[in-house]
């Protein structure tokens, strides 16, 4: 069996569009014919089982009987890849958590692929989770996401300061998620559809759609950049697949 692996997706700080990176995660993986499955612990109401019903669960990530949901299923379930889009603000607890039961020696010791996705705010504030979230990631993949999908400007950044919060963190990874067209951003939203749906013109049920061709050719650009950052990074490699990408939109 190949080994699981896990992606944490979140920050200590909302607004920053965590639950969009987890959508265009998975269909990135989607895209890829890499069986992945999520949880969203948007408890008790989910933003991400919206978009992607069929393979979200939502948890409340701090019960006990939850974790178990998630981790004690990790070798039976048949999905490749668990996502876990974090709350906001629980992104430190929930890592805590991790070590707690063993999971963080468990990655270390290379039975579990462990990624953490830390979406980054605009202040300096945002730069001290890394501080934070740093003592966490020994045996862990761990990239740092601007994510400009909301028109983020990083105006309270000078280089020099970035530089001195990113280079603590040993092998991170800088990802940059590109600024969507609003337009095409609120039509998405309101279809409440993954991406991929939305380039193919499908609704939640496969059932044709009636989407704006523009606001597709959008939405289809964008995410193929989104992707180019995912293919640049390695991420199926990461989690022991190998195929190719396809390009967004060809099903």
């Amino acid at each position: 069996m190949a080994k699981p692996a896990v992606i944490v997706v979140g920050a200590d700080k909302g607004g920053v569009g965590k639950t969009t990176v987890s959508r265009t995660v998975l269909d990135y993986f989607n895209a890829n014919n890499i069986p992945a499955r999520a949880f969203d612990t948007e408890s008790p109401r989910g933003t991400l089982k919206r978009f992607h019903p069929d393979i979200t669960e939502i948890v409340d990530v701090t019960s006990t009987s939850d974790q178990m949901k998630i981790f004690d299923t990790l070798n039976v379930d048949q999905s490749t890849v668990t996502v876990i889009d974090v709350r906001a603000g629980l992104l430190s607890p929930t890592l805590a958590s991790l070590r707690d039961i063993g999971f963080l020696d468990a990655a270390r010791s290379g039975q579990i692929t462990f990624a953490v996705f830390h979406i980054l705010g605009p202040s300096i504030a945002s730069l001290d989770e890394i501080a934070e979230t740093a003592k966490f990631m020994d045996g862990a993949r761990y990239f740092l996401v601007k994510n400009f999908i909301n028109n983020t400007s990083f105006f309270e950044w000078d280089q020099a300061t970035y530089d001195s919060y990113f280079h603590r963190i040993k092998n991170a990874t800088e990802i940059t998620i590109p600024k969507l067209n609003e337009m095409a951003y609120e039509q998405v939203e309101v279809s409440s559809v993954p991406f991929l749906k939305f380039v193919a013109n499908k609704g939640q049920r496969d059932e044709t759609a009636n989407y704006s061709f523009v606001l597709r050719g959008y939405v289809r650009h964008w995410l193929g950049n989104v992707w180019g950052e995912y293919d640049r990074i390695k991420l199926t490699d990461i989690v022991g697949n190998k195929d190719k990408v396809r390009l967004a939109g060809e099903q």
